[in-house]
């Protein structure tokens, strides 16, 4: 297998991976608070990193390499899953998943700014399209309703982005389960802190599913799904192969329909099947 393709294999389970956080996350709120939830699962990610990292013996990363793993740190260990889990007070997780087809357009935009990759205009076309019909489909179902959670949603998704890119390129040096392994670390003092200053004053209350929700963003969430991702961004490029994350909402509201029973409208699949003729477009010309 060349390089492209395990770069759209490795990125294509990254993605399989990630389209049961937002589920998860919706299902760990209802018991867990979003601060407690968030640093919670950063410091148990953060200190299986750190046994693996000391297990196998990696070096230390550059000094020059800090400044971008505190960027991969506050973007996807603690902006994203923070301000999703707030959104999730606000929206279900049927609903939060339509956004993260903004993902790959604010993945790609990152890319150029922080990887020096340039697709062709074809391919912004493609994916302003598919950016397009997912605001679209936010107001139609009554933006006002909600707006505090779209906007966390949209806050969710350009913070991600940068994570997502700044990952990416420093994965071509260090590796990407090293990449999302030193920004957990790096984040573990504070997350522990937090995570025992914001703990709940009793746990009696939490039910079964709560504690299942945050195994599940712990381990696969924050660490696994991350070590497909970031190797496939780097070997298939990151513009390129971040746009199958348009293909996430399909899981992600399949497993919100079937785990939480939540309402999958007509117009949601509308949606998540246009925005993957956009990926199709895209993918085409990212390069």
């Amino acid at each position: 297998m060349d390089r492209t393709a395990a770069g759209w294999v490795n990125g294509f389970l990254g993605v399989l991976i990630f389209s049961g956080s937002l589920p998860a996350t919706r299902v760990a709120v209802a018991d867990f608070a979003p601060v407690f939830l968030t640093a919670s699962r950063a410091a148990i990610a953060g200190a299986i990193a750190l046994l693996l990292l000391a297990a196998l013996g990696e070096r230390r990363p550059e000094r020059g390499d800090l400044m971008s793993l505190a960027i991969v740190s506050l973007g996807v260990v603690v902006g994203f899953p923070l301000l999703t889990a707030i959104a999730l007070q606000h929206i279900t997780s049927a609903h939060s998943i339509v956004f993260i087809g903004l993902l790959p357009l604010a993945t790609a935009i990152f890319g150029v700014v922080r990887g020096g990759e340039r697709p062709r205009p074809a391919f912004w076309a493609f994916s302003l399209l598919g950016s397009a019909l997912v605001v679209g489909f936010a107001v139609s179902q009554g933006i006002t309703a909600a707006p505090a959670g779209d906007l966390l949603m949209v806050a969710a998704i350009v913070v991600c982005g940068l994570g997502y890119a700044e990952g990416a390129k420093l994965s071509r040096r260090l590796g990407g389960w090293q990449v999302i392994s030193w920004a957990l670390v790096l984040s573990l003092p504070v997350m522990l802190v937090i995570a025992f200053a914001t703990r709940p004053d009793t746990l009696a209350g939490v039910g079964g599913p709560a504690w299942l929700g945050l195994a599940y963003v712990s381990l696969f969430s924050m660490l696994i799904g991350f070590v497909f991702w970031y190797r496939g961004l780097a070997q298939g490029g990151i513009a390129a192969v971040g746009q199958l994350q348009l293909l996430q909402p399909f899981f992600g509201l399949a497993l919100a329909g079937l785990l939480l029973h939540e309402e999958v409208n007509p117009a949601m699949i509308g949606v998540t099947v246009a925005i993957v003729f956009c990926v199709a477009g895209a993918r085409k010309f990212a390069r």
